[in-house]
Protein backbone atom coordinates (compact mmCIF):
# COMPACT_ATOMS: atom_id res chain seq x y z
CA UNK A 1 0.00 0.00 0.00
CA UNK A 2 2.70 2.13 0.71
CA UNK A 3 3.99 2.00 -2.44
CA UNK A 4 0.94 2.13 -4.25
CA UNK A 5 0.35 5.66 -2.41
CA UNK A 6 4.48 6.67 -3.45
CA UNK A 7 3.56 5.64 -7.07
CA UNK A 8 -0.22 7.25 -7.18
CA UNK A 9 1.41 11.30 -8.83
CA UNK A 10 3.14 9.40 -11.34
CA UNK A 11 0.38 7.00 -12.51
CA UNK A 12 -2.26 9.64 -12.45
CA UNK A 13 0.28 11.99 -14.58
CA UNK A 14 0.91 8.79 -17.18
CA UNK A 15 -3.20 8.31 -17.36
CA UNK A 16 -3.89 12.27 -18.08
CA UNK A 17 -1.33 12.41 -20.45
CA UNK A 18 -2.62 9.07 -22.50
CA UNK A 19 -5.97 10.96 -22.51
CA UNK A 20 -4.88 14.24 -23.92
CA UNK A 21 -3.08 12.12 -27.04
CA UNK A 22 -5.87 9.62 -27.06
CA UNK A 23 -8.92 11.36 -26.34
CA UNK A 24 -9.74 12.71 -29.73
CA UNK A 25 -9.58 9.39 -31.37
CA UNK A 26 -12.72 7.06 -32.15
CA UNK A 27 -13.95 4.06 -33.79
CA UNK A 28 -16.03 4.32 -36.84
CA UNK A 29 -17.27 1.35 -39.75
CA UNK A 30 -14.61 1.13 -42.43
CA UNK A 31 -16.25 3.00 -45.74
CA UNK A 32 -17.45 0.12 -48.10
CA UNK A 33 -16.68 2.64 -50.58
CA UNK A 34 -13.45 2.96 -52.76
CA UNK A 35 -13.53 7.00 -52.00
CA UNK A 36 -13.59 8.02 -48.34
CA UNK A 37 -16.98 8.86 -47.51
CA UNK A 38 -18.23 12.73 -46.65
CA UNK A 39 -18.16 12.26 -42.55
CA UNK A 40 -14.41 12.21 -42.94
CA UNK A 41 -14.27 15.50 -44.85
CA UNK A 42 -13.91 19.06 -43.83
CA UNK A 43 -15.93 20.02 -47.34
CA UNK A 44 -15.47 23.22 -48.60
CA UNK A 45 -18.84 25.68 -47.93
CA UNK A 46 -18.19 28.78 -49.12
CA UNK A 47 -20.01 28.55 -52.50
CA UNK A 48 -22.19 31.34 -52.61
CA UNK A 49 -24.45 29.36 -54.19
CA UNK A 50 -25.28 27.37 -51.77
CA UNK A 51 -25.28 30.00 -48.97
CA UNK A 52 -27.23 31.58 -50.44
CA UNK A 53 -29.58 29.18 -51.74
CA UNK A 54 -33.06 28.18 -50.13
CA UNK A 55 -32.94 26.03 -47.38
CA UNK A 56 -35.23 23.17 -46.46
CA UNK A 57 -35.80 21.44 -43.26
CA UNK A 58 -36.42 17.72 -43.23
CA UNK A 59 -37.29 16.55 -39.75
CA UNK A 60 -34.99 13.26 -38.78
CA UNK A 61 -36.09 10.50 -36.27
CA UNK A 62 -33.27 10.44 -33.36
CA UNK A 63 -33.01 7.38 -30.56
CA UNK A 64 -31.45 8.19 -27.56
CA UNK A 65 -30.56 5.55 -24.14
CA UNK A 66 -28.74 5.86 -21.24
CA UNK A 67 -28.02 2.27 -19.46
CA UNK A 68 -25.41 1.65 -15.99
CA UNK A 69 -24.76 -2.12 -17.57
CA UNK A 70 -22.64 -2.18 -13.29
CA UNK A 71 -19.76 -3.47 -15.23
CA UNK A 72 -21.49 -6.77 -16.30
CA UNK A 73 -19.88 -7.61 -19.35
CA UNK A 74 -22.73 -8.78 -22.10
CA UNK A 75 -23.02 -12.09 -23.43
CA UNK A 76 -22.92 -12.41 -27.17
CA UNK A 77 -26.61 -13.28 -27.64
CA UNK A 78 -27.74 -10.66 -25.23
CA UNK A 79 -31.20 -9.40 -26.67
CA UNK A 80 -31.55 -5.60 -26.61
CA UNK A 81 -34.77 -5.60 -28.55
CA UNK A 82 -36.66 -4.55 -25.78
CA UNK A 83 -34.55 -1.56 -25.48
CA UNK A 84 -34.55 -0.51 -29.20
CA UNK A 85 -37.62 -1.49 -30.19
CA UNK A 86 -36.28 -2.64 -33.25
CA UNK A 87 -40.16 -4.43 -34.03
CA UNK A 88 -41.51 -0.80 -34.35
CA UNK A 89 -40.60 1.85 -36.94
CA UNK A 90 -36.38 2.15 -37.17
CA UNK A 91 -34.88 5.90 -36.51
CA UNK A 92 -32.55 7.35 -38.29
CA UNK A 93 -29.80 7.73 -35.89
CA UNK A 94 -29.52 5.81 -33.11
CA UNK A 95 -26.94 7.04 -29.83
CA UNK A 96 -26.23 4.19 -27.48
CA UNK A 97 -24.54 5.36 -24.08
CA UNK A 98 -23.53 3.36 -21.65
CA UNK A 99 -21.51 3.58 -18.12
CA UNK A 100 -19.89 1.17 -16.20
CA UNK A 101 -19.27 -1.41 -19.21
CA UNK A 102 -16.36 -2.40 -17.22
CA UNK A 103 -15.84 -2.41 -13.51
CA UNK A 104 -14.32 0.83 -11.97
CA UNK A 105 -11.42 -0.98 -10.22
CA UNK A 106 -7.71 0.80 -10.35
CA UNK A 107 -6.71 -1.18 -12.81
CA UNK A 108 -9.45 0.10 -15.20
CA UNK A 109 -9.19 3.59 -14.36
CA UNK A 110 -5.67 3.74 -14.31
CA UNK A 111 -4.64 1.03 -16.91
CA UNK A 112 -4.78 1.52 -20.78
CA UNK A 113 -8.21 1.07 -22.32
CA UNK A 114 -9.96 -2.33 -22.58
CA UNK A 115 -11.93 -2.34 -26.11
CA UNK A 116 -12.76 -5.78 -25.75
CA UNK A 117 -16.31 -5.13 -24.55
CA UNK A 118 -16.91 -2.15 -26.42
CA UNK A 119 -16.30 -3.92 -29.27
CA UNK A 120 -18.84 -6.69 -27.94
CA UNK A 121 -21.35 -3.96 -27.28
CA UNK A 122 -21.16 -3.03 -30.85
CA UNK A 123 -21.56 -6.23 -31.90
CA UNK A 124 -24.59 -6.97 -30.42
CA UNK A 125 -25.79 -3.14 -31.49
CA UNK A 126 -25.25 -4.16 -35.45
CA UNK A 127 -26.77 -7.24 -34.96
CA UNK A 128 -29.93 -6.01 -33.35
CA UNK A 129 -30.55 -3.23 -35.90
CA UNK A 130 -29.83 -5.00 -39.05
CA UNK A 131 -31.37 -8.26 -38.48
CA UNK A 132 -34.40 -7.61 -40.79
CA UNK A 133 -32.77 -5.59 -43.11
CA UNK A 134 -32.55 -6.52 -46.77
CA UNK A 135 -29.29 -7.78 -48.35
CA UNK A 136 -28.07 -4.04 -49.69
CA UNK A 137 -25.60 -2.69 -47.42
CA UNK A 138 -27.07 0.53 -48.25
CA UNK A 139 -29.85 -0.58 -45.94
CA UNK A 140 -28.00 -1.25 -43.28
CA UNK A 141 -26.81 0.50 -39.96
CA UNK A 142 -23.33 1.91 -39.76
CA UNK A 143 -21.15 2.99 -36.72
CA UNK A 144 -19.86 6.70 -37.34
CA UNK A 145 -18.71 7.23 -34.04
CA UNK A 146 -17.75 4.93 -31.26
CA UNK A 147 -15.87 6.40 -28.57
CA UNK A 148 -15.15 4.94 -24.22
CA UNK A 149 -13.12 6.91 -21.76
CA UNK A 150 -13.12 3.68 -18.95
CA UNK A 151 -16.71 2.74 -18.40
CA UNK A 152 -18.39 5.85 -20.46
CA UNK A 153 -19.02 4.63 -24.20
CA UNK A 154 -20.76 6.69 -26.28
CA UNK A 155 -22.14 4.45 -30.04
CA UNK A 156 -23.79 6.24 -33.00
CA UNK A 157 -24.88 4.36 -35.75
CA UNK A 158 -27.15 5.77 -38.21
CA UNK A 159 -28.67 4.33 -41.72
CA UNK A 160 -26.06 3.68 -44.96
CA UNK A 161 -28.28 6.55 -47.09
CA UNK A 162 -27.84 9.46 -44.52
CA UNK A 163 -23.97 8.41 -44.08
CA UNK A 164 -22.63 10.60 -46.75
CA UNK A 165 -24.60 13.52 -45.41
CA UNK A 166 -22.95 13.62 -42.06
CA UNK A 167 -19.89 15.44 -41.84
CA UNK A 168 -17.09 16.78 -39.15
CA UNK A 169 -17.20 13.95 -36.77
CA UNK A 170 -15.36 14.79 -33.47
CA UNK A 171 -15.10 13.06 -29.75
CA UNK A 172 -13.97 14.96 -26.46
CA UNK A 173 -13.59 13.29 -23.29
CA UNK A 174 -13.38 15.34 -19.96
CA UNK A 175 -12.32 13.09 -16.68
CA UNK A 176 -13.94 14.39 -13.36
CA UNK A 177 -13.09 11.02 -10.94
CA UNK A 178 -10.36 10.56 -9.08
CA UNK A 179 -8.44 13.43 -8.33
CA UNK A 180 -10.93 15.70 -10.12
CA UNK A 181 -9.29 13.73 -13.37
CA UNK A 182 -9.73 10.61 -14.36
CA UNK A 183 -12.17 8.65 -16.24
CA UNK A 184 -14.20 6.58 -13.47
CA UNK A 185 -16.56 9.50 -13.96
CA UNK A 186 -17.10 12.42 -16.38
CA UNK A 187 -18.19 12.36 -20.12
CA UNK A 188 -17.92 11.67 -23.69
CA UNK A 189 -19.24 13.78 -25.64
CA UNK A 190 -19.77 13.29 -29.65
CA UNK A 191 -20.47 15.71 -32.51
CA UNK A 192 -21.39 15.63 -35.83
CA UNK A 193 -23.48 17.88 -38.51
CA UNK A 194 -25.97 16.34 -40.21
CA UNK A 195 -26.47 18.48 -43.62
CA UNK A 196 -26.48 21.83 -42.42
CA UNK A 197 -27.46 21.09 -39.15
CA UNK A 198 -24.93 20.73 -35.91
CA UNK A 199 -25.62 17.59 -32.98
CA UNK A 200 -24.22 17.19 -29.66
CA UNK A 201 -24.67 14.05 -27.31
CA UNK A 202 -22.94 14.58 -23.98
CA UNK A 203 -22.55 10.57 -22.45
CA UNK A 204 -22.27 11.43 -18.75
CA UNK A 205 -21.53 9.64 -15.60
CA UNK A 206 -21.75 11.79 -12.31
CA UNK A 207 -20.76 11.76 -8.94
CA UNK A 208 -22.41 9.52 -7.02
CA UNK A 209 -23.71 9.68 -2.72
CA UNK A 210 -27.55 10.15 -1.37
CA UNK A 211 -26.09 12.02 1.27
CA UNK A 212 -27.37 15.76 1.61
CA UNK A 213 -25.08 18.10 -0.06
CA UNK A 214 -23.94 15.14 -2.98
CA UNK A 215 -25.75 16.89 -5.56
CA UNK A 216 -23.70 20.21 -5.25
CA UNK A 217 -20.31 17.68 -6.57
CA UNK A 218 -22.67 16.42 -9.75
CA UNK A 219 -23.82 20.14 -10.31
CA UNK A 220 -19.83 20.60 -9.97
CA UNK A 221 -19.45 17.86 -12.69
CA UNK A 222 -21.56 19.45 -15.03
CA UNK A 223 -19.88 22.82 -14.98
CA UNK A 224 -16.51 21.21 -15.84
CA UNK A 225 -17.80 18.90 -18.41
CA UNK A 226 -19.08 22.22 -20.52
CA UNK A 227 -16.68 24.39 -19.63
CA UNK A 228 -13.58 21.67 -20.54
CA UNK A 229 -15.32 20.34 -23.10
CA UNK A 230 -14.22 21.53 -26.78
CA UNK A 231 -13.90 20.81 -30.33
CA UNK A 232 -12.15 21.53 -33.36
CA UNK A 233 -13.08 24.51 -35.23
CA UNK A 234 -12.38 23.28 -38.61
CA UNK A 235 -10.37 24.39 -41.54
CA UNK A 236 -12.80 27.49 -42.41
CA UNK A 237 -13.02 27.94 -38.20
CA UNK A 238 -17.00 27.92 -38.91
CA UNK A 239 -17.59 24.86 -36.71
CA UNK A 240 -19.14 24.88 -32.96
CA UNK A 241 -16.15 25.24 -30.77
CA UNK A 242 -18.25 23.89 -27.45
CA UNK A 243 -21.31 22.27 -26.28
CA UNK A 244 -24.01 24.60 -26.09
CA UNK A 245 -22.79 26.19 -29.70
CA UNK A 246 -24.80 22.89 -31.44
CA UNK A 247 -27.99 23.60 -33.11
CA UNK A 248 -28.78 20.13 -30.73
CA UNK A 249 -27.76 19.09 -27.87
CA UNK A 250 -28.96 16.25 -25.62
CA UNK A 251 -27.26 14.97 -22.30
CA UNK A 252 -27.68 11.64 -21.40
CA UNK A 253 -26.35 9.22 -18.53
CA UNK A 254 -26.20 8.26 -14.92
CA UNK A 255 -26.38 11.75 -14.12
CA UNK A 256 -27.00 10.21 -10.63
CA UNK A 257 -29.48 12.57 -9.10
CA UNK A 258 -31.58 11.86 -6.52
CA UNK A 259 -34.37 12.41 -4.35
CA UNK A 260 -34.53 14.82 -1.31
CA UNK A 261 -36.71 13.17 0.93
CA UNK A 262 -36.32 10.65 3.81
CA UNK A 263 -35.42 7.04 2.19
CA UNK A 264 -38.61 5.73 4.02
CA UNK A 265 -40.69 7.94 2.73
CA UNK A 266 -39.27 7.84 -0.65
CA UNK A 267 -39.98 4.09 -0.55
CA UNK A 268 -43.48 4.35 0.85
CA UNK A 269 -44.12 6.89 -2.40
CA UNK A 270 -42.60 4.06 -4.49
CA UNK A 271 -44.97 2.02 -3.65
CA UNK A 272 -47.90 3.66 -4.27
CA UNK A 273 -46.54 4.80 -7.47
CA UNK A 274 -46.94 8.54 -6.40
CA UNK A 275 -44.36 9.40 -9.74
CA UNK A 276 -45.40 13.27 -8.78
CA UNK A 277 -44.32 13.84 -5.05
CA UNK A 278 -41.92 12.11 -5.72
CA UNK A 279 -40.18 14.26 -8.59
CA UNK A 280 -41.27 17.39 -6.63
CA UNK A 281 -38.08 16.35 -4.07
CA UNK A 282 -36.16 15.24 -7.40
CA UNK A 283 -32.56 17.33 -7.57
CA UNK A 284 -32.25 16.98 -11.37
CA UNK A 285 -35.84 18.70 -11.67
CA UNK A 286 -34.88 21.09 -9.27
CA UNK A 287 -31.41 21.68 -11.15
CA UNK A 288 -33.67 22.22 -14.72
CA UNK A 289 -35.99 24.75 -12.54
CA UNK A 290 -34.07 26.48 -10.30
CA UNK A 291 -30.36 25.61 -11.10
CA UNK A 292 -27.25 27.39 -12.83
CA UNK A 293 -25.82 24.82 -15.20
CA UNK A 294 -28.71 23.06 -16.61
CA UNK A 295 -30.94 27.07 -16.69
CA UNK A 296 -32.77 26.14 -20.74
CA UNK A 297 -32.61 22.53 -20.48
CA UNK A 298 -35.62 20.40 -21.01
CA UNK A 299 -36.81 17.09 -20.01
CA UNK A 300 -40.24 14.94 -20.98
CA UNK A 301 -42.53 14.34 -18.17
CA UNK A 302 -41.42 11.19 -16.13
CA UNK A 303 -44.34 8.22 -16.21
CA UNK A 304 -42.47 5.50 -15.12
CA UNK A 305 -40.78 4.23 -12.07
CA UNK A 306 -37.05 5.03 -10.27
CA UNK A 307 -34.49 3.07 -12.42
CA UNK A 308 -32.19 2.55 -9.71
CA UNK A 309 -31.15 0.61 -7.52
CA UNK A 310 -32.51 -3.50 -7.94
CA UNK A 311 -31.29 -6.41 -6.49
CA UNK A 312 -29.57 -8.60 -8.86
CA UNK A 313 -31.76 -10.22 -11.49
CA UNK A 314 -34.65 -8.63 -9.30
CA UNK A 315 -37.98 -6.63 -10.40
CA UNK A 316 -37.30 -5.47 -6.02
CA UNK A 317 -35.64 -2.73 -5.18
CA UNK A 318 -32.21 -2.74 -3.10
CA UNK A 319 -33.38 -2.42 0.72
CA UNK A 320 -36.70 -4.03 0.52
CA UNK A 321 -37.24 -7.90 0.84
CA UNK A 322 -34.56 -9.84 -1.76
CA UNK A 323 -35.13 -13.30 -2.27
CA UNK A 324 -36.52 -14.02 1.30
CA UNK A 325 -34.07 -11.65 3.35
CA UNK A 326 -34.57 -8.47 4.95
CA UNK A 327 -31.15 -6.57 4.06
CA UNK A 328 -29.50 -2.89 4.92
CA UNK A 329 -31.31 -0.08 4.09
CA UNK A 330 -29.80 2.41 1.76
CA UNK A 331 -29.34 3.97 -1.44
CA UNK A 332 -33.20 4.83 -2.34
CA UNK A 333 -34.89 4.48 -5.19
CA UNK A 334 -34.14 7.26 -7.60
CA UNK A 335 -34.48 8.43 -11.39
CA UNK A 336 -30.84 8.40 -11.38
CA UNK A 337 -30.41 7.69 -15.36
CA UNK A 338 -31.83 10.75 -17.28
CA UNK A 339 -31.80 11.93 -20.67
CA UNK A 340 -32.31 15.83 -21.05
CA UNK A 341 -32.42 18.31 -24.25
CA UNK A 342 -31.26 21.93 -25.42
CA UNK A 343 -31.68 24.16 -27.86
CA UNK A 344 -34.57 24.49 -30.15
CA UNK A 345 -35.84 22.11 -32.98
CA UNK A 346 -35.41 18.93 -31.09
CA UNK A 347 -38.91 17.56 -30.16
CA UNK A 348 -39.18 14.37 -27.67
CA UNK A 349 -42.04 11.53 -28.89
CA UNK A 350 -41.44 9.14 -26.20
CA UNK A 351 -39.33 9.12 -22.58
CA UNK A 352 -39.47 5.75 -20.86
CA UNK A 353 -37.50 3.13 -19.84
CA UNK A 354 -36.75 -0.61 -20.57
CA UNK A 355 -36.98 -3.58 -18.31
CA UNK A 356 -33.68 -5.42 -18.38
CA UNK A 357 -32.26 -7.17 -15.57
CA UNK A 358 -28.67 -7.17 -16.46
CA UNK A 359 -27.71 -4.93 -13.80
CA UNK A 360 -28.70 -2.97 -10.83
CA UNK A 361 -30.09 -0.19 -13.27
CA UNK A 362 -32.42 -0.01 -15.88
CA UNK A 363 -31.94 1.44 -18.99
CA UNK A 364 -33.86 4.63 -20.24
CA UNK A 365 -34.82 5.73 -23.64
CA UNK A 366 -36.15 8.68 -25.85
CA UNK A 367 -37.34 9.27 -29.32
CA UNK A 368 -36.78 13.08 -30.48
CA UNK A 369 -37.47 14.35 -33.97
CA UNK A 370 -35.19 16.99 -35.22
CA UNK A 371 -35.51 19.59 -37.96
CA UNK A 372 -32.38 19.26 -40.02
CA UNK A 373 -31.45 21.95 -42.49
CA UNK A 374 -31.10 21.06 -45.66
CA UNK A 375 -30.31 23.22 -49.40
CA UNK A 376 -32.09 22.30 -51.86
CA UNK A 377 -29.62 21.20 -54.06
CA UNK A 378 -28.81 18.31 -51.87
CA UNK A 379 -32.35 17.54 -51.40
CA UNK A 380 -32.49 17.08 -55.27
CA UNK A 381 -28.91 14.92 -54.63
CA UNK A 382 -30.62 12.36 -51.88
CA UNK A 383 -33.34 11.51 -54.41
CA UNK A 384 -30.64 9.80 -56.26
CA UNK A 385 -29.88 6.87 -55.14
CA UNK A 386 -26.72 6.11 -53.34
CA UNK A 387 -24.40 4.94 -55.84
CA UNK A 388 -25.55 7.96 -58.19
CA UNK A 389 -24.52 10.58 -55.25
CA UNK A 390 -21.51 8.83 -54.99
CA UNK A 391 -20.71 9.29 -58.89
CA UNK A 392 -21.54 12.95 -58.50
CA UNK A 393 -19.18 14.13 -55.40
CA UNK A 394 -16.48 11.79 -55.40
CA UNK A 395 -13.32 13.22 -55.36
CA UNK A 396 -9.64 12.73 -54.62
CA UNK A 397 -8.85 13.24 -50.62
CA UNK A 398 -5.47 14.03 -48.77
CA UNK A 399 -5.03 13.79 -45.24
CA UNK A 400 -3.66 17.26 -43.92
CA UNK A 401 -1.45 17.75 -41.37
CA UNK A 402 -3.79 18.20 -38.61
CA UNK A 403 -5.28 14.70 -39.04
CA UNK A 404 -8.53 16.30 -40.85
CA UNK A 405 -9.35 15.19 -44.70
CA UNK A 406 -9.58 17.34 -47.11
CA UNK A 407 -10.98 17.84 -50.96
CA UNK A 408 -8.57 18.74 -52.97
CA UNK A 409 -11.14 19.78 -55.96
CA UNK A 410 -13.91 21.13 -55.65
CA UNK A 411 -16.84 19.00 -55.67
CA UNK A 412 -19.78 19.30 -58.09
CA UNK A 413 -22.34 18.99 -55.53
CA UNK A 414 -22.01 20.88 -52.03
CA UNK A 415 -22.62 19.39 -48.88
Amino acid sequence: MPFLYNMWPTLVANKILKKRLGSTNFVADNPSFDEPLLNYADIDHTSEIVNNHHKDKHKYKIFVSTWNVGGIAPEEDLNIDDLLETNNNFCDIYVLGFQEIVPLKASNVLGSENTEISNKWNSIIRKALNKDHGESPHDDFQCIISKQMVGIFISVWTKGDIRPFIQHPSVSCIGCGIMGCLGNKGSVTVRFQLHETSFCFVCSHLASGGKEGDEKCRNSNVAEIFSRTTFPRGPLHDLPRNILDHDHVILLGDLNYRISLPEETTRLLVEKKDWDSLLENDQLMMELMNGNNLKGWHEGPIKFAPTYKYCPNSDIYYGCCCHGKKIEKKRAPAWCDRIVWYGKGLKQVEYTRSESKLSDHRPVRAIFTAAVRVSSEVKSLQNLSLSERFEKIKTPFEVSSTDEIVCRKQLSFRL
